[in-house]
């Protein structure tokens, strides 16, 4: 769509634009083009808004987890600055500068690592392949119990009301997961076991029981059946006798 197109392919468009002729129709009808595309683009940012889903996510220490944010509907945001933070922690008094604690800024294409709080280093990574879709998503690898807050996602120059959406972040040590679940040996399972096997063998006995009176029945059925049939025969042999003339 139109409001995709990035600003560095519109300026490489008005490049081309302004290396044509002023006199020839083509330039004049490529500016129209050319403002057309930003007044497009233009709009679509200022409807996007910025969106968490979900709002609360949980995890095990150890975890990867991905604290999902995007923009709704889907603008192309490459060109812009992307902030995570937490917005609950106080400013470090050692250090009255940085009024925001940054986990993860993006600016200019690339990570800002001097401007992120020390204990997430090399711990952070933005989708920056889903920029282009409006995805701002923060992936945080090896999760500690420090790390369980509330997170900020601030997009400072993005031409919409909504600039920004928060996600909750539980850190949970008795969280375990299912894939590394064990089962501990208890004699109470090995006990309860046994009536399970008694009546699965009562089980297979009944089965046999009635397969084995079903079978009977079949037999008596199939007995009755010959036995009308061999009674019918014999009426009709006796009524052929009687009606022979010799």
């Amino acid at each position: 769509m139109l409001y995709k197109l990035n600003r560095k392919a519109a300026g490489l468009f008005l490049l081309s634009v302004c290396k044509m002729d002023r006199n020839e129709p083509s330039h004049t009808f490529s500016l129209w083009i050319l403002v057309f595309v930003f007044f497009v683009s233009s709009a679509a940012e200022a409807q996007a808004v910025v969106m968490a889903s979900p709002r609360l996510i949980s995890s095990a220490p150890g975890d990867d987890v991905v604290l999902r944010c995007h923009l709704e509907p889907p603008v192309d945001i490459q060109a812009l600055t992307v902030e995570w933070s937490k917005p609950d922690l106080r400013p470090d008094p050692w250090d009255p500068l940085r009024r925001v604690q940054y986990v993860h800024v993006h600016r200019n294409g690339g990570e800002v690592t001097d401007m992120k709080l020390r204990s997430y280093a090399g711990r952070t990574e933005l989708l920056t392949e889903q920029l282009r879709h409006g995805n701002v998503s923060l992936k945080i690898l090896n999760v500690t119990l420090a790390d369980a807050a509330r997170y900020r996602c601030f997009i400072p120059k993005l031409k919409s009301a909504v600039r920004e959406a928060t996600v909750q972040l539980v850190v949970d040590p008795y969280l375990i997961k299912p894939s590394t679940t064990e089962t501990p040996l208890d004699p109470r399972n090995l006990t309860t076991r046994e009536p399970q096997d008694q009546t699965n063998a009562a089980g297979g006995r009944s089965s046999l029981g009635i397969l084995a009176a079903s079978f009977c029945v079949l037999e008596l059925l199939g007995g009755v059946c010959l036995w009308r049939h061999y009674k019918k025969n014999s009426l009709k042999d006796d009524s052929r006798r009687t009606w022979d003339p010799a």
